[in-house]
């Protein structure tokens, strides 16, 4: 036998809308938090992705963040030059020199993965985002634009207190203290611990006697006094 539903409420004609009104008036009567921006800038998260900064130093043209971009957005042109021998027989090297590196903002869809992939921390996220503009064609920004940014990325978060160095401080501060070392005039030497222990061996001699008068046998005299041969 089918169980029989229970009775529905008779609905009240006119509560859905009244509902509507409870809300917006309970809305009304709250203080407003919306900033005034432009007046009042926004406090961004510190991971907030907003645009890339170059650090132009660090970039060695490896062409990885370009072959990653799933967008291709990423710009980059550069040339070889040679680099003389830095000692007298050595052989001559040859680097990539960066001439352009832009990015298209109008294609970028901010996934950061040029900003993993990159090998030797040359990209960065800036919290700014104040770049717009009227023309989509002015939205790709050259390498000078994104050099300026670079100087708006902030800080690295501080580590925990039990947590290692980084890679790049250790090895710094292992190269400082590897310098200070050569520095420091060597001091002098302390004699081996065989040279001691044969040292404190050896018998001590009166004052006055040679080794020669030490190292011969006593005999005794026909008067009963020790004499030397």
């Amino acid at each position: 036998m089918a169980e029989s539903s229970p009775p529905s409420r008779p609905r009240i004609p006119g509560s859905g809308l009244a509902k509507g009104l409870a809300v917006t008036l309970r809305t009304m009567t709250k203080k407003s938090v919306t900033d005034q921006y432009p007046d009042a800038q926004p406090d961004l998260p510190p991971r907030t992705r907003g645009v890339i900064g170059l650090f132009e130093e660090n970039c060695t043209v490896c062409m990885l963040c370009a072959r990653e971009c799933p967008d291709w957005c990423i710009y980059i042109d550069s040339h070889k030059e040679t680099v003389p021998a830095a000692a007298p027989g050595g052989r001559e090297r040859s680097r990539n020199v960066l001439d352009r590196f832009a990015i298209d903002f109008a294609l970028c869809m901010y996934c950061g993965i040029c900003i993993e992939v990159c090998p030797f921390d040359a990209l960065f996220w800036s919290p700014e985002f104040e770049y717009a503009e009227t023309d989509i064609r002015d939205l790709t920004h050259e390498r000078d634009k994104l050099r300026e940014w670079m100087w708006t990325v902030p800080a690295p978060p501080a580590l925990d207190p039990g947590a290692e160095d980084p890679k790049e401080l250790a090895a710094a501060r292992k190269t400082a203290d590897k310098l200070a070392a050569q520095q420091q005039p060597p001091a002098p030497a302390e004699p081996h611990a065989d040279e001691q222990a044969r040292a404190a061996e050896q018998p001590t001699r009166p004052m006055g006697e040679s080794k020669q008068q030490t190292d011969q046998p006593r005999r005794d005299t026909p008067d009963g006094q020790e004499g030397r041969p």
